[in-house]
């Protein structure tokens, strides 16, 4: 939904209803994951995506009728076979969408939580998908307050439990309860979708691969940060805007900044003397992915000063160095997509090899 907030933000505000298709549950190699989003407006307009244009005709018809009579509804789209007049996903996976009327008068949270999706801030949004309790009804929560409901006190509870667990992780997925939110029973579908704020990237070394990794990390969704020392670099016209720059020696502006699980690193200064401080701080924090620039000599230099700084085998063995994937890349703009392939890679499982090579899903089902 982040990326049609504007849209459905401009509808909401002006009271126009829009039927809202979200993706709840994919299975084997579906086109879009769960939360991929499509909004259709009063006057047709529609804004965002579930299947890269698969079924979106067919999603169109569908929130047509849900504008019509506020019903909401729930569809499932599997594979269509080589009858070109066939609505389905071509890719072999099936997508389950649920397909919702919202309005001012109908979910007076939605303003709220398009308020807080935009500012970066947390929250959890769920919704009702099969079962007794009212189809599309929905919950928002944040860290500390919820606003609407599901139909029943403890289904709220639990859900609201569920949900702020969900935000902690930044996860999205499809939950079961009891129709009161009894554990460990199916009756009551809901689909829980975190808005976590968007997870940092920091770059450090202010040069050209710097300024081409920082524009692969901002198209990516990264909040982007360059850190360099020497303020003849760390200058943002060199950079896209959004980037932030910030002049500091890169282990101290590191030590001074928080990372989480998600937090990428990117190490580009090629400079022992920037490098080794700065690693030795890195690799003893959490983060998704710490890599390094240098050739294999250089790499191994950097091992033994890391070694006898005292970070341990289990430290060294998180360093991604030389950076990035095997592609022959030389330009800065071809590194950075390098870089940029490693972190996905990471990221989701991949093995970095050409799908002509692997065998199974393309779109596994990994969640990391």
């Amino acid at each position: 939904m982040r990326e049609i907030l504007a849209v459905l933000e401009r509808w909401y505000a002006a009271g126009e209803p829009f039927g809202l298709a979200t993706v709840v549950a994919v299975s084997r190699s579906a086109p879009r994951g769960p939360g991929a989003a499509m909004a259709v407006g009063p006057d047709g307009e529609v804004a965002g995506s579930v299947s890269g244009g698969c079924v979106e005709g067919a999603v169109f018809e569908l929130a047509q009728e849900v504008l019509s009579d506020g019903t909401a509804r729930t569809a499932t789209y599997g594979y269509s076979d080589e009858d070109a007049f066939a609505v389905g996903l071509t890719c072999g996976g099936e997508i389950t969408v649920l397909v919702r009327r919202v309005t001012p008068a109908a979910d007076p949270a939605f303003g709220a939580v398009a308020a807080s999706v935009a500012a970066g801030e947390p929250v959890t949004v769920a919704t009702v998908v099969d079962g007794p309790a009212p189809h599309g009804a929905s919950l928002a929560v944040w860290p500390d307050t919820e606003a609407g409901g599901l139909g029943a006190p403890g289904l709220d509870a639990a859900v609201t439990a569920d949900a702020r667990g969900e935000l902690a992780q930044g996860a999205t997925g499809l939950r079961h309860y009891g129709a009161q939110g009894e554990r460990r029973e199916d009756a009551v579908g809901v689909f829980l979708q975190s808005f976590a704020p968007p997870p940092r990237m920091l770059v450090f070394g202010a040069i050209d691969y710097a300024a081409a990794v920082a524009r692969i990390g901002d198209f990516l969704g990264y909040r982007v940060t360059v850190c360099d020392a020497r303020p003849v670099f760390a200058t943002p016209r060199r950079f896209p805007a959004g980037v932030e720059v910030v002049v500091d020696w890169p282990h101290r502006y590191l030590r001074g900044t928080d990372t989480d699980e998600r937090t990428v690193i990117c190490v580009l200064t090629h400079d022992p003397k920037f490098d080794v401080p700065l690693l030795r701080e890195a690799l003893r924090r959490p983060a998704a992915y710490v890599g390094a620039m240098g050739s294999r000599r250089t790499h191994e230099d950097r091992l033994r000063h890391l070694a006898d700084a005292g970070l341990t085998p289990a430290d060294l063995s998180r360093l991604r160095s030389p950076i990035g994937l095997d592609l022959g890349a030389r330009t800065p703009e071809e590194v950075a997509v390098s870089v940029a392939a490693e972190i996905v890679a990471l990221r989701w499982g991949g093995t970095g090899s050409p799908l002509t090579a692997t065998p199974g899903a393309i779109h596994p089902r990994t969640r990391k």
